[in-house]
């Protein structure tokens, strides 16, 4: 039975909410790069960090090298992907690599077009044939999916691949406000869902297959690629490596930002509510838990001390900081806060919550580096990347 959600701002006695002993520091302090949405390693053995610009340009170089200044170009998608500053949920909004990237070459990216109305495309790349430094193709796109998008806002985008193989994808509800088109309870509409296809088969007349134990399959006139639904505008999701639990973050409207672990048929309330509560727009009814539908391990409130929009992170399963071990890493692109949650493994039931101390810029988005190192990137002072470190013991002796 799950947990009832946690209010943070109004959290149990029991909940831990001592600061972490955390610095933040740049990891790159030399290296700027406009809207750093992505850093990931390709998981190659290249010890390559790969970092993507919202604008589309996605650069390389080595995670090790603290000093970098000019990274290589890796592949550039700037002439396909729209980005303007007005509608800035738009763009180049997510990237991952095959899990067999070192003999494949495939990676996956998500990103908006200049077409209207506006389009999502899934595409995959490949890498230049023969190439020492293996650097993508431009010319190697196969499409996998447009999605249309109602309006320019709520484009979701993470995709990651999970323990199982399959290639899951954030998309979020189409935009606007209150979910006009009510499609995140809508399964005929694959928006405000979490998508799950296999990318290394195709079913008849399509450019990939449908795992035949998604949860819609052999359902009628729904998306059977749903994996499951009820979501706004999750920002970000991945993967704990440990555990193979999906971590999200979804971003509220009015009053609520919400952290869920998902699972496959789950249905996590949107717009009939928004974290834990009745969304009146949407119909939900009663402030109490509903039985039909999955509610989040936490909320928190939209108030200067919390924020107003929620940056999921991951897991860390590192090994420079062994204090982060088995906690979820998160912040607020508005406040600009970060903390660090643990879970208990059986229950599932949140047991930590713990601020970390930093400078409060907005924190756009999270990653890591291939040896598992947790990254975390602000827009600000022309796009900054920073890892996180244990705080030094000042009163220690030499």
């Amino acid at each position: 039975m799950q947990s009832p959600t946690i209010n943070l701002a109004d959290p149990p006695a029991d909940l831990n909410i001592t600061p972490m002993p955390i610095e933040v520091v740049e990891a790159y302090p030399n290296l700027r790069i406009s809207r750093p949405i992505i850093m990931s390693g390709a998981g190659d053995g290249s010890g390559r960090l790969f970092v993507a610009s919202q604008t589309g340009e996605i650069y390389s170089f080595d995670q090790d090298d603290a000093q970098i200044e000019d990274p290589d170009l890796f592949l550039d998608l700037s002439d396909r992907v729209t980005y303007k500053d007005r509608e800035n949920e738009e763009g180049f909004l997510g990237l991952t690599f095959h899990p067999k990237f070192k003999e494949n070459g495939r990676l996956y990216v998500y990103y908006t077009t200049s077409a209207r109305p506006h389009v999502s495309i899934l595409s995959e790349f490949h890498t230049v044939e023969g190439s020492q430094n293996r650097i993508g193709d431009p010319n190697s796109e196969r499409v996998l999916m447009k999605v249309q998008q109602p309006f320019w806002n709520h484009n979701g985008g993470t995709v990651t691949f999970g323990p199982d193989g399959y290639l899951y994808i954030g998309l979020g509800d189409g935009g606007k406000a209150n979910d006009p088109l009510k499609s995140a309870q809508d399964m005929s509409k694959v928006l405000g869902s979490i998508l799950r296809i296999d990318v290394d088969s195709r079913d008849e007349g399509m450019p990939y297959a449908i795992p035949q134990d998604n949860p819609l399959v052999g359902r009628s006139n729904v998306w059977p690629e749903i994996y499951a639904w009820g979501v706004r505008n999750i920002w970000r999701m991945a993967f704990d490596p440990a555990t193979g639990e999906l971590w999200a973050a979804d971003v509220g409207q009015n009053d609520w930002e919400e952290i869920n672990l998902i699972r496959k048929g789950g249905n996590y309330g949107w717009s009939l509510r928004e974290g834990a509560h009745s969304f009146t727009l949407g119909g939900g009814k009663g402030s109490g838990p509903n039985p039909r539908l999955i509610e989040p391990l936490v909320e928190y409130p939209h108030t200067d001390d919390w924020g107003k929009s929620v940056t999921g992170g991951l897991v860390y399963r590192g090994k420079e900081t062994p204090e982060l071990n088995g906690y979820y890493l998160y912040g607020d692109y508005v406040s600009g806060r970060l903390w660090a949650m643990k879970i208990d493994p059986e229950s599932k039931k949140v047991i930590e919550n713990r601020p970390i101390a930093w400078q409060q810029l907005p924190v756009f988005t999270f990653g890591e580096t291939e040896s598992g190192e947790a990254l975390m990137s602000t827009m600000m002072g022309g796009g900054r990347i920073y890892r996180f470190v244990a705080k030094k013991n000042d009163s220690a002796q030499p």
